[in-house]
């Protein structure tokens, strides 16, 4: 009984990366809105730049939901 009580609050606890991401994939893209007003001529590779960023953000959000996963079901 405590051991999946220990397991549901460790997976809930994995999950708080989720709302870093979310946070994190919201300030890439305010930022390229803000970058591109000031500059239209370098949207193209700004664009590039904050999909990049974009990637990378939601890898982090991949990897803990993963995690909560394992944690969950192993």
């Amino acid at each position: 009984m405590f051991i999946q009580l220990g397991q549901k609050i460790g997976a809930g606890v994995a999950t708080l990366g989720l709302c870093g991401a979310g946070i994190g994939i919201g300030l890439i893209f305010s930022a390229l809105v803000s970058a591109v007003a000031r500059n239209p001529g370098l949207r193209t590779e700004l664009f590039r730049f904050a999909i990049l960023g974009f990637a990378l953000t939601e890898a982090i959000a991949l990897f803990s939901l993963m995690i909560s996963f394992l944690i969950l079901f192993i």
